[in-house]
């Protein structure tokens, strides 16, 4: 264990901090997995000032000053949601686009499920409502030049290069921040996209104009033109203001004495420098963070089939690990965007403490958001202006939140306001009394969850019986009981650390690099040796290639590289599928028949655990869509402390009692310190457990039991 000789505590080794909607938390970690959490508000106009006031609400936790925090410190990893926002607000770069000549309105058009991705289902089923995103590049800045590669990679139409001369110069004149070139079938033979930069950089160049230049064959190398040209676009258009952002996160940090470079989270689940060249890779970071602290904490549980759910004061987020299998979505949606960024699969629904809740006068219909409070102003009890009434309200009025413990006390909630304005906009027009109107509120939300959670399983192939739930986020906890209630899980799990758990699972990940092209190998049913050894070299010889630009690139972040391992994957399906899965290759190359046969029952083994094994379709083929190598190297993880059970009574994290409004009347709930619950301890509800940044319920009749690792486990009575 690391101590600072001056003060003789000890010193933490890596901050994680997750910027969400609505708060930024963050997490400390010593050599011995020793935690504290910090928590403020996020600051979306500069993110560092949050950072800032988060970390310093983590150091005062731990004890230390600023200055000794982060120059003691390793590691500082970020994931936060500028460039998102970036993307959702509209404030990014000005583009233009140089593509293939007769594709100048792919922007316009894009792809079918744009026009109804986001929609309610209400929504989905009229048409007349939809809509297209608004497009990153008007239509008179995209520009298309005569050259056209077929599939095979085949030049069949020589480049023009008058024409880009003549795109190049109209952008550079439309005084344009960068600019995209896109052209078809550029994955499978960039030469075309590769001169087009050149012309348009030495056109740059001869301007005098301070213009970058992308492309997309050097971002995302990967078939399906749309998303392709999604991924270049949103690199171009909304990673500059991340990365300054990053950089200000990064300065401050250096201010007070950290000697690195801040490190943020890739959506497949890495960490990467904040130089990263495809930085669009981290927008979906935050939640990310939580499915690798959930694998974390199976294998300490020993089961490898997990829920993980994420509440916070905006969104619901469930992710899913099957059976040692996380799901890759290669192409997720993004503020309406089809892009081809591999990801870590999520499914969300607009579900938080933060919701506001409207009832319309003349129908007596209760709606819950879609809006959210968010940080600014917030919920009315939080007294910053806020005037619509919110989940998290309702939690006050009800006694559920301690409103002298918010944030530790930094925060004192204002119940009377909160009960007042609830009253007039929403008991008063439903007709029923105060407690019972937000307790209806509050077990619609939970309902919502609920409903989801089903739904998640429900397309998974396996009983609830077999999956353990993980529950965290600010309002993870709070809500648990009715989110969980009836579905029968294995086990129900939550933590001391669930308001910075997902900054927790940036934690434990490790340095990344992950490069991939599409293929298209077509392997028949009964392919003979010789097809197979030739199928083998073709494989081989890609990720060969993918190999040494991974390394290339670590190596270039700082790495030794005999501390970077390569692991060489393949997205595979049964020939004639649309949905293809990923598969850790068995080998690191394929130089025999044999070793074919292996590449293929490793797919076989990871679809039949995905899906059933008595799916599996041998007789129809198979295709191999993508080849791809991850690199990785190893980074200071923190490491979960395990203890002896003691005894059950929790005497000693008692702290008094509070009238609670829980299942239809008031109770008098017994208070307990979070902190202070030891290995072996049983809460029996009516209880609430208190921590500065996060609060657990336990209804009556409920338990809470605390494990040798110290995580909560709940079970219903």
């Amino acid at each position: 264990m690391s101590v600072s000789p001056a003060t003789g505590i000890s010193q933490p080794i890596v901050i994680g901090i997750d910027a969400g909607g609505t708060m930024t938390d963050t997490i400390l970690v010593d050599a011995d997995g020793h935690f504290k959490i910090g928590k403020s508000a996020t600051t979306p106009k500069d993110e560092s000032e949050g950072f800032l006031a988060s970390a310093e609400d983590a150091a005062e936790a731990w004890g230390i000053s600023l200055e000794s925090l982060f120059s003691g410190v390793g590691v500082v990893l970020y994931s936060g949601t500028g460039m998102l926002n970036t993307l959702l607000s509209r404030t990014g770069r000005k583009l233009g686009l140089i593509t293939t000549k007769g594709l100048e309105d792919m922007i316009l058009m894009g792809r079918g499920l744009q026009a109804w991705a986001d929609y309610s289902y209400a929504d989905r089923l009229h048409a007349v409502t939809h809509h297209h995103p608004e497009p990153l590049v008007p239509r008179r800045r995209t520009h298309g030049v005569t050259e056209r590669i077929d599939q095979f990679g085949d030049i069949v139409l020589p480049l023009y290069e008058h024409d880009v001369h003549a795109a190049a110069r109209k952008l550079i004149a439309d005084k344009v921040d960068a600019i995209c070139i896109m052209t078809i079938f550029s994955h499978v033979n960039p030469t075309h996209e590769k001169r087009i930069a050149e012309i348009c950089r030495d056109e740059v160049a001869k301007a005098g104009a301070d213009i970058l230049v992308y492309t997309s064959h050097e971002v995302r190398p990967v078939i399906r033109e749309q998303s392709r040209l999604n991924s270049v676009l949103i690199e171009a258009y909304a990673t500059s203001r991340g990365r300054r952002q990053l950089k200000g996160i990064e300065d401050v940090s250096k201010t007070y004495g950290f000697k690195y470079g801040v490190q943020t989270l890739l959506s497949f689940g890495g960490l990467t420098s904040i130089n990263h060249p495809r930085l669009h890779e981290t927008m979906i970071s935050g939640p990310i963070g939580g499915i690798l602290g959930a694998a974390y904490v199976g294998k300490l549980i020993g089961n490898d089939s997990l829920i993980c759910s994420d509440m916070g004061g905006t969104s619901f987020d469930m992710g899913v690990i099957t059976r040692g299998q996380t799901r890759i979505e290669n192409e997720p949606l993004m503020d309406r965007f089809k892009l081809n960024v591999p990801t870590l699969h999520l499914d969300t629904i607009g579900a938080g403490a933060g919701m506001i809740l409207k009832v319309d006068p003349l129908t007596r219909k209760v709606s819950l958001g879609p809006e959210s409070a968010g940080s600014d102003p917030g919920p009315i009890c939080f007294a910053k202006g806020g005037t619509e009434p919110t989940i998290a309200d309702c939690d006050a009025i009800l006694g559920r939140l301690n409103p002298d413990y918010f944030l530790g006390g930094k925060v004192r909630l204002q119940v009377d306001r909160a009960r007042a304005a609830f009253k007039e906009k929403c008991a008063d027009v439903i007709g029923v009394g105060v407690e019972e109107a937000a307790e209806g509120m509050i077990e619609m939300l939970e309902a919502d969850a609920n409903n989801a959670l089903r739904r998640v399983i429900s397309g998974q192939g396996i009983h609830p019986s077999e999956f353990t739930l993980l529950s965290y986020g600010g309002s993870g906890p709070l809500h648990l009981a009715g989110c969980s209630r009836g579905i029968g899980f294995k086990d129900i799990i939550t933590f001391q650390f669930a308001a910075a758990f997902s900054a927790f699972g940036c934690t434990t990940a490790d340095f990344m690099r992950r490069h991939s092209v599409s293929t298209q190998i077509d392997i028949g049913a009964k392919a003979s040796d010789g097809a197979l050894v030739d199928f083998g070299a073709r494989v081989t010889s890609i990720w060969n290639e993918l190999t040494r630009a991974a390394v290339d690139e670590m190596i270039e972040d700082g790495h030794a590289r005999e501390k970077i391992r390569t692991v060489p994957f393949l997205m595979m399906r049964y020939t004639g599928q649309l949905e293809d899965v990923e598969v850790m290759a068995p080998l690191s190359s394929v130089s025999s028949a044999g070793d074919m046969r292996t590449v293929i029952e490793a797919f076989e083994a990871v679809y039949a655990k995905v899906n059933h094994r008595v799916s599996r379709y041998g007789e129809a083929g198979y295709s191999i869509t993508e080849l791809g190598v991850i690199a990785t190297a190893d980074k200071v993880k923190p490491i979960l402390v395990r203890r002896p059970l003691g005894k059950s009574d929790p005497a000693s994290a008692h702290k008094g009692v509070r009238d609670a409004y829980l299942g239809g009347g008031w109770h008098r709930a017994n208070l307990y310190e979070m902190d202070d619950l030891q290995p072996g301890h049983e809460v029996s509800g009516p209880a609430i457990i208190e921590h500065p940044a996060t609060t657990l319920v336990v209804h009556p009749g409920d338990q809470v039991f605390v494990d040798e690792w110290t995580l909560l486990h709940y079970r219903h009575g």
